[in-house]
């Protein structure tokens, strides 16, 4: 059995806690919170081997732990990649990898100097939807692929770090539109780069909240011609909105992850519902089984099996980079109002 530590207690930390339990080949035994009383609920909650420790560097010096999951807020991750390579520890880091290029570079040339194998917990190209989309596509399905417009949108992040913009390193378009532009790239071959963006971005909403963006639109032109629209919103009330819109030369397709196959109206609460649901009664849209319906069961369950073979995963740190370095352009693209080019491995 693979031996897991997770980095974190909060919502990511809780889902991939849940992941896990469909991972055959690994199991949770450590965690780690900023608060040592939250990181014995956790491990309460999560199993009797669950060991919960004080500080990152006790979990990664664990002998029991294999793994490191990261699932902490994106100031933390350069600090958290840096103590587990310390200890040779193999890692897989939460979306985004990093709050600028620059930082996620630093962070992909730590695990390379310590020969650590890594993973870049991107759960959008996992999702059911979108891999079938996916196979869609591949078999030809709709011709040649053309362009993709892909949304996710809801009222605002879980936790209140999000909302400091200077230290998380931006707003809904790094919180959210690092999934969409992975998904981009996973559609459109990642040997056909994005080499320019145009952007724009603005806090319509919450502005007594945050200085980042809570609304923003890119356009993600790729080496091949194709376009890619990626919008993020943290301003869009009725819950979490998952969207992606494939058109090609011979048909389409329309994957919304938000849309299960529950829905109703009530009168009455009747507990949770979906993630950022926003309304308790009225007409409502649970999604059963988040953690698999979003991807994270079969990414955590990907990575596991690559870890064990010793063989790369289809998301790693070097994903992380250019997901990072897309997001930068679209930024600059933001400030100066004119398309911003991307290097030719963007």
């Amino acid at each position: 059995m693979i031996g897991v530590g997770i980095l974190g207690s909060g919502f990511i930390a809780e889902t991939y806690a849940d992941s896990l339990l469909d991972v055959r080949n690994a199991e949770l035994v450590a965690c780690y919170s900023r608060g040592f009383e939250r990181a014995t609920a956790f491990a309460r909650k999560w199993g009797p081997k669950v060991s919960a420790h004080k500080d990152m560097d006790a979990l990664c010096a664990d002998p029991a732990v294999n793994l490191v999951v990261i699932a902490l807020p994106n100031e933390i991750h350069l600090e958290a990649v840096r103590i587990a390579a310390s200890h040779g520890k193999a890692v897989i880091c939460t979306k985004p990898l990093a709050r600028t290029e620059r930082e996620a570079r630093e962070i992909l040339e730590i695990v390379r100097r310590a020969g650590v194998w890594h993973g870049y917990a991107e759960s959008a190209v996992f999702s059911p939807n979108i891999e079938k989309a996916y196979q869609m596509v591949k078999a030809g399905g709709i011709g040649d692929l053309l362009t993709m417009r892909a949304r996710e949108a809801h009222s605002g992040p879980h936790a209140p770090h999000f909302w400091n913009a200077e230290l998380a390193g931006g707003g809904a378009l790094l919180d959210m539109g690092c999934h969409t532009v992975e998904s981009a790239r996973h559609f459109f071959g990642k040997d056909n780069p994005v080499t320019e963006v145009m952007a724009w971005g603005a806090t319509m909403v919450h502005g007594d909240k945050t200085t980042g963006e809570d609304t923003a639109i890119a356009l993600l032109k790729f080496a091949g011609g194709q376009l890619a629209t990626i919008e993020s919103s943290w301003i869009e009330k009725g819950g979490m909105q998952l969207r992606h819109e494939l058109v090609g030369s011979a048909g389409r397709i329309v994957t919304d992850t938000s849309v299960g196959p529950v829905w109703g109206f009530v009168e009455k609460p009747v507990g949770y519902l979906v993630e950022k649901a926003d309304a308790e009664t009225g007409w409502v849209y649970p999604v059963p089984e988040e953690t698999r319906a979003y991807g994270f069961s079969q990414q955590m369950r990907h990575f596991c099996d690559h870890f064990a073979a010793g063989t790369v995963p289809s998301e790693t740190f070097e994903d992380g980079v250019i997901v990072n370095r897309i997001i930068d352009a679209c930024y600059r693209s933001m400030r100066t109002g004119v398309w911003e080019k991307i290097g030719a491995d963007g």
